[in-house]
Order: C-alpha cells, then structure tokens, then sequence
C-alpha cells in the first residue's frame, strides 16, 4: 500500500502530465517544487474566479451608465437611438453588428437590450479612448463618472487605462492563463475608482461583495517568499 507522501507524490505527478509542464511553467519559474507550483496554480483559479466577479460587476455598471448618455445624445439630436447613428469607427460598427448577430441567434426579434448586453468590454473600453474625446466624450459619456477627476481630459484618461487594465485581466482570467504575477491588488483598486466615479454606491457595493481581497490575502505563502 503507498504511504500518504507516495499517493501525493503520484497525484502531483498525474496533474504534470494532464495540465503540462509548459502550461505550468510560469509557476515553477515563482516556486521550484512540483507540489508549490500546483498550489499556485490552484490559488490562479479561484483569483481568476474573483477578477471574473469583479470585472463583472464593472462591466455591467459601467455599460449601463455609458448607454444612459449615449441615449440622452441621440435623445438631444432629436435621433431614434444612439447605435444607429452615433460617428463609431469601423471598429464601433463591427462590434454592434456582432452583437445584434449574437442577439438574433436567442430571438428572431431581439430587443434592444439584449443587443446592447452582447456589447464586449472591449467596445466600452474603446468607447473611452482618446478617437472618441471630441464627438462623443466631452458632449456626453463624461457624464457617466460624474464623480471623476475635475479635468474632462484627464478624466478620461483615467478611466480609459482602468478600463484597459481591467479588459487585459479579464480576457487573462478567462482564458485560464497566468495572472498570478499580475498587481491584483491594483486591479481590484481600479475597478472600485471606476465604480466609485460613477456612482459611490457602486463601489460600496463591489468592496462588500467582491471576493477578491480575500483571495488575495489567501496567496500561497511559499509562492511569495
């Protein structure tokens, strides 16, 4: 019969071969021993989970507060909806088109809402970069972070490379790579300025509920030392 160590040692070794030692190279590169680097890689996992959490929660907040000033838009140019007809680049363009793709596929009649739910992260990232400053930031989306830095450039600024930041650990977590060198703690940091500038409720909400901090203090210790 194997003692405990021996059936360890053999498990350890299974997973080697199931995840691959390419896969778990970043973390023997932290953590020389096998049975550290699959402890790391565990504790990945569930960071992964809680930056999913998280970036959700920013995400949905962060859209809705966006299309409520892109609706005002369309609503003061006397326009039916801003989809149809605020100046997106070709990009913009794809990105809806996809989504009422995606949305049609559920409903032969999708609602406007379920289009705008199909939007990704990266569109209201890009929504708020320096192409967008003059036609669509500064006459409305400013207004979804009311409680952001004074400066209209510099606002969005900010909030464009906490959104960048955020799209890069949120494509990361779900796609199950290594985000373990990543500052977390900056992550979960940006995400609540950016709930915050919108509306402090928001932030109040996601610092009660986001599991991340608590991730974060369970780091494995020999992974850190």
């Amino acid at each position: 019969m194997s003692s405990p160590d021996s059936s360890n040692v053999d498990l350890e070794s299974a997973l080697s071969d199931l995840l691959t030692r390419a896969r778990l190279s970043s973390y023997l590169e932290v953590t020389p021993s096998l049975s550290g680097a699959l402890e790391l890689y565990e504790w990945n996992m569930r960071a992964a989970a809680s930056v999913l959490e998280l970036t959700g929660m920013v995400e949905i907040v962060i859209r809705n507060a966006l299309d409520r000033q892109l609706t005002r838009w369309a609503a003061g140019r006397g326009v039916p909806d801003w989809p149809d007809h605020a100046p997106l680049d070709p990009r913009g363009r794809q990105d809806l088109r996809a989504a009422s793709d995606r949305a049609g596929r559920a409903s032969a009649l999708p609602s406007r809402g379920r289009v705008i739910a199909e939007l990704p992260f990266g569109f209201w990232r890009y929504l708020v970069s320096s192409r967008y400053h003059a036609s669509l930031w500064v006459p409305s989306l400013h207004r979804a972070f009311p409680s952001g830095p004074a400066d209209l450039r510099a606002r969005r600024r900010e909030v464009e490379q906490r959104m960048r930041g955020l799209h890069v650990a949120r494509n990361r977590a779900a796609h199950h790579e290594p985000i373990h060198r990543r500052d977390l703690e900056r992550d979960r940091t940006d995400a609540i300025d950016l709930l915050g500038w919108v509306d402090p409720v928001a932030a109040t909400w996601a610092e009660r509920t986001s599991s991340l901090r608590g991730v974060l203090e369970q780091r494995p210790r020999r992974s850190t030392e």
